[in-house]
């Protein structure tokens, strides 16, 4: 078979699959039905102006950093050194629950981890204009017998249990994420964390009971900011772990058995333990010179970006994300007027939302085409 009529297959295919999965996000997301197209917009000149200016190409692969005391989300993409660079920076509309990660449907919170977004994962019919599945529980949180499902990053604006966007934002990360899978990236990496993984920050949440959950995802997030390529996730020992290369190849990493005998690439030792050593000495500092610690609780349902403010962006009341709905409803319309334009109705247990303009986003900084052909698994024939 030619290379040709194998990108065609798996076009083909990987079309199928996003909608045959018919994935229920956050309150009855379908993903059935005609689709206007809104996923297949393409990038605005401004932004492919950014991306040339960082030496970047439209296909090469993307990472997304989650921070929810920041409420921020960004995008960083891989530069022709093949090291990724900051693209964009997003102010996050909302997200709901408190710091720490999700352990059980209901419980309100947005997934904190590492988590990989196949194209399938992609929702082009989102009630929520547009939406990804974060893919929670991957192997680390099943290891936890962690539970729920279709936690995603959408548009709306408002959250119970997901990350939320305005429809601006995600309809530009949408189209990201569809070029880079086009250039032929398989799935992009989304790194979800409580805050920024800075010393300072460790230092504050000293007291917090996921510290010891939070340290391992710093670890993680070492890697990245010391090498500037996309970690290796592999779980073993219920824990995550970076990088690894198990010395036997037969021995591979099971998430609920003990970790076989491994070893991470010489340089990646080297400037990571450098690093780690700055922000250990850092933390004792900060603690010694009685840096005041946050509270283990901040008794407030999420946050959301200070761009937002006074626009008041709201987190549902209803049932959590994660929880499977059954069909519901439409909300029957009322009109003032006879000639009032039609609405876009929400499902029954949705409270009307005002349509929040795109925020401003904040360049980062610079890009490698991937080797392998790609498809595009959003381009309807």
């Amino acid at each position: 078979m030619s290379q040709r009529r194998q990108i065609s297959s798996l076009r083909a295919a990987a079309f199928a699959a996003v909608c045959a999965l018919a994935l229920n996000g956050c309150s009855a997301d379908s993903m059935l039905g005609p689709s206007d197209g809104r996923h297949l917009a393409p990038l605005s000149p401004q932004l492919m102006s950014l991306i040339d200016q960082k030496g970047m190409t439209k296909e090469s692969p993307i990472l997304l950093r989650i921070y929810k005391e920041e409420s921020e989300l960004e995008v960083w993409k891989q530069t022709k050194s093949g090291q990724y660079e900051l693209l964009k920076k997003y102010p996050i509309c909302k997200w709901s629950g408190e710091l720490g990660p999700k352990i059980r449907e209901g419980d309100r919170q947005a997934p904190e981890g590492f988590y990989a977004i196949r194209p399938e994962l992609m929702n082009p019919h989102s009630s929520y204009h547009l939406a990804f599945n974060l893919g929670y529980p991957n192997e680390f949180d099943r290891s936890h017998n962690r539970t729920g499902a279709h936690l995603m990053v959408h548009g709306d604006c408002s959250s119970r249990g997901c990350y939320a966007m305005t429809d601006a934002q995600i309809s530009e990360i949408f189209a990201l994420a569809r070029e880079a899978f086009d250039g032929g990236q398989l799935a992009f990496q989304v790194q979800a964390f409580p805050f920024r993984m800075t010393a300072a920050n460790m230092a504050r949440h000293r007291n917090n009971p996921n510290l010891a959950f939070w340290k391992m995802l710093k670890e993680g997030s070492d890697h990245f900011e010391a090498t500037r390529v996309e970690p290796k996730i592999d779980v073993c020992a219920r824990r995550y772990i970076f990088n690894a290369v198990p010395n036997d190849p037969m021995k591979p990493f099971d998430p609920t058995k003990p970790c076989p005998a491994y070893h991470i690439q010489n340089d990646i030792s080297v400037a990571l333990q450098n690093r780690q050593n700055s922000d250990r000495n850092d933390i004792t500092a900060l603690v010694n010179n009685n840096l005041p610690a946050a509270p283990t609780r901040m008794n407030t349902d999420g946050g959301t970006h200070p761009a937002f403010n006074g626009q008041n962006p709201q987190a549902d009341a209803a049932d959590d994300d994660d929880v499977q709905p059954a069909a519901q409803p439409k909300k029957k319309q009322t009109t003032k007027k006879a000639a009032a334009p039609k609405q876009k109705t929400k499902e029954a247990k949705e409270p009307q939302q005002t349509r929040q303009t795109q925020q401003p986003v904040v360049p980062g900084s610079t890009p490698i085409r991937p080797a392998n052909g790609g498809f595009n698994s959003f381009t309807q024939q």
